[in-house]
């Protein structure tokens, strides 16, 4: 008797014991499956109630076609080139686009793109309740496929609970292949998508005021119309937004090749955005500070200005904002006033490592801009000067110093933009270098000589050749008008064209940044001779043929003749 009770109490621990671990294992897989699993969110809509108890989750969405050609040309980013009969296509498309447009229409709208983030990007958990967005995008004759890839990317790669609408502004298009054709598309789309047409060009600032105007979503994340969005791209923007609503976020921006259609990840580490004193935006490495500040790989990077196109933004905290400068025109210093705003103001801008955009960098702009009736100003030079006058405060006279040409224009009022600084409480310009942009080097205002450095007896001139770093110092025509003809000499002995100073380090003679150590930078410009100092070199202007300054023993030569001057 109590050998089978035994038996049966042995049989009943040993099921129990087994019951027990099947569904430990159970729960394992369950929980491994919902936070690696590529296609989570599909769980999550089958299996809504469970999934709830949850409170975070993995960013791993990708959606493609079922039909979807996976061996496609293009397909994982891979560059796509055409040999020598398809020329005459891809330089009509060039024309047309700026871009191999022979090429992008041969790869799928639904292309897929290799996993680019980081092991602790793809592993780092979301919360499950985020704000949804609304994508914007504005347009302006854009091409079909570069303009469909970038709402299939979209569409493909956003969690669908995350993503409320699509709106397309149309700046007032005049191709018949994005009006009743693309009309027709994007009602077969299960994302809603809304077409809003301008009856005139506005430009991209006023485009994009319209459709934030129209967005029902809380967060407005606009995009470029010939994007690729990643994996993951749209939970880390989403997420640093819940966490303040005055955190304005901008996602790592990968180049497509616009010959070959090449998707280039950008390498770590990353850049991050800064402006030069001509208030042109660019990329320079990310400061020791900054690196310190951040706890991990996968934390935002603070950037001092954002390129502008890429970005999410709360809509409330926009609008609170002032949104964008409607006194500018068409395009052009948006990114540099929302940017030197949102920091001054008490916001802050990230670029976000885990969240990556492809972006088409055309080699210029296909179309012209629309410029305003009886102004003696391009559209650029205006809004730049808004900027200055409005935020830069006494730092405004390095950007005038640089753009010399502009001294004597004038702008539309600035007073609403002043007071609307004002009612925001910001902070000074002094604030924003001291606390944002460390780094940067304020300008010597106290300048030896200044203006365009001019070798009279040829009429040639110091020019940058509209280069910008780590470029040579070349001649032009001496034309009067500043810009790239503008240089300083300080009392440090640097000659200066904005940032950067010009070495001579035995070899090269080059305009690069600056290193404050005085020896191949230093200069001195004595008897019409500019020389080097450490070198015992002179600029030299070199026969009539020659494109670049050179740095030769010194003599009497007129060749070694400059003048500075202010430009009139």
């Amino acid at each position: 008797m109590i050998f089978r009770f035994r038996r049966v109490y042995h049989t009943i621990v040993l099921c129990t014991a087994i019951w027990f671990m099947c569904s430990v294992l159970i729960l394992i897989y369950d929980g491994l499956s919902f936070y690696i699993s590529a296609d989570h969110v599909e769980v999550m809509k089958e299996n809504h109630v469970n999934d709830l108890r949850r409170r975070t989750w993995s960013a791993n969405y990708e959606d493609l076609p079922k039909s979807h050609n996976r061996n496609g040309l293009g397909e994982y980013g891979v560059p796509v080139n055409l040999n020598s009969t398809f020329s005459e296509a891809i330089r009509a498309g060039y024309k047309k686009h700026e871009i191999n447009i022979v090429v992008s229409d041969m790869i799928s709208l639904h292309r897929k793109i290799p996993e680019l983030r980081s092991k602790a990007c793809r592993w780092k958990k979301y919360p499950l309740h985020l704000p949804k967005t609304s994508v914007i995008i504005c347009f302006h004759n854009e091409a079909w496929s570069t303009l469909l890839r970038t709402v299939h990317s979209v569409i493909n790669r956003s969690p669908p609970h995350l993503l409320k609408e699509i709106i397309l502004v149309d700046d007032a298009s005049t191709r018949d292949e994005v009006k009743d054709k693309l009309d027709e598309y994007v009602k077969t789309l299960a994302t809603p998508v809304k077409i809003i047409r301008l009856q005139k060009r506005e430009g991209l600032i006023r485009a994009r005021l319209t459709g934030a105007a129209a967005a029902k979503a809380e967060v407005l994340t606009f995009l470029d119309a010939h994007c690729e969005c990643t994996i993951g791209w749209l939970e880390p923007l989403l997420t640093r937004i819940a966490e303040n609503k005055s955190n304005v976020v901008m996602p790592v921006i990968d180049a497509i090749g616009d010959k070959d259609f090449k998707y280039n990840s950008v390498s770590e580490p990353f850049q991050r955005g800064i402006f030069r004193w001509r208030l042109e935006f660019g990329w320079k490495p990310i400061p020791a500070y900054e690196m310190k500040r951040r706890k991990d790989e996968t934390d935002g990077i603070r950037t001092p200005v954002m390129a502008g196109g890429l970005f999410s933004i709360s809509k409330e905290y926009f609008e609170e904002m002032g949104t964008y400068d409607t006194g500018m025109d068409v395009w052009g210093g948006e990114n540099l006033e929302i940017s030197f705003r949102i920091w001054m103001c008490g916001g802050v801008i990230e670029m976000l490592p885990c969240s990556r955009v492809g972006h088409v960098f055309r080699p210029k702009f296909p179309y012209s801009f629309p410029a305003r009736p009886g102004s003696n100003i391009d559209p650029v030079s205006k809004n730049l000067m808004r900027v200055a006058d409005v935020w830069m405060d006494e730092y405004s006279k390095h950007f005038y110093n640089i753009r010399y040409d502009l001294n004597s224009k004038q702008h539309d009022d600035v007073s609403e933009r002043v007071n609307l600084r004002k009612r925001l409480k910001c902070k000074s310009f002094k604030w924003y270098l001291d606390n944002v942009f460390k780094e940067l080097s304020v300008p010597d205002s106290n300048f030896l000589f200044s203006g365009e450095v001019r070798n009279p007896q040829s009429g040639m001139c110091f020019d940058t050749l509209g280069k910008r770093d780590d470029h040579p110092l070349g001649l032009y025509q001496c034309h009067g008008q500043g810009g790239n003809q503008y240089f300083t000499l300080n009392s440090k002995g640097e000659l200066k064209s904005e940032d950067n100073c010009l070495d001579f380090n035995g070899y090269d003679l080059y305009l690069r940044e600056c290193d404050d150590l005085g020896q191949n930078q230093k200069w001195e410009y004595k008897d019409s001779k500019v020389h080097n100092i450490r070198r015992n070199v002179c600029l030299d202007r070199g026969d009539s043929n020659s494109e670049y300054v050179k740095a030769v023993a010194c003599s009497g030569q007129e060749s070694q003749v400059w003048m500075f001057g202010k430009s009139k």
